[in-house]
């Protein structure tokens, strides 16, 4: 193997880090269906796959550096909500604990010297900046509406329309 263990396992870590960012984005965009805001569970479902590829693209890199892919084990999301406002405050929490990993991941790539994994890390630091900043306009929208009916429900149409690749929406 061309790096060392600890390398590996802290890609590893951020591999199932990065299913379980999935999962929890799952549960949170079952929440949203059970609760009449389909644009809002599409949102969800939408970053949820964009989770699984971010954990796909690790699992490849750790392959092609000849190292050993170890899925950990990912516990059940909590599940209970008083509003969208509060999921989406979660998804937040989940981009910040994400990005915090990401940034350690890095500090051990540079410490450790092995350079060839910079050029993925720097696209994953790029990636959490722009995935907490969308996440951080959501929320603030669901602030500003208040939970109002038809405010929220124009945020649910308009999140609605995110496509594949399109944070945004």
């Amino acid at each position: 193997m061309s790096w060392n263990d600890d390398l590996e396992k802290a890609f590893n870590d951020q591999i199932t880090a990065e299913f379980a960012s999935a999962y929890e984005y799952l549960a949170l965009a079952a929440w949203l269906e059970e609760h009449g805001l389909p644009g809002m569970a599409h949102w969800m479902r939408q970053q949820a796959e964009e989770e699984r590829e971010h954990a796909m693209k690790l699992y490849q890199f750790v392959l092609d550096r000849d190292g050993t892919v170890a899925l950990g084990s990912i516990t059940a999301p909590d599940t209970r909500f008083e509003t969208p406002l509060d999921v989406f405050e979660r998804g937040l929490g989940n981009e910040r604990a994400i990005t915090a990993k990401i940034n350690d991941l890095y500090g051990l790539v540079t410490d450790t010297r092995d350079f060839a994994s910079l050029p993925l890390l720097d696209w994953f630091v790029n990636e959490q900046v722009e995935e907490e900043a969308t996440m951080q306009q959501i929320v603030d929208d669901l602030r500003l509406a208040g939970g109002e009916g038809h405010t929220l429900l124009m945020i649910d149409r308009e999140l609605a329309t995110r496509t594949e690749g399109d944070e945004d929406g």
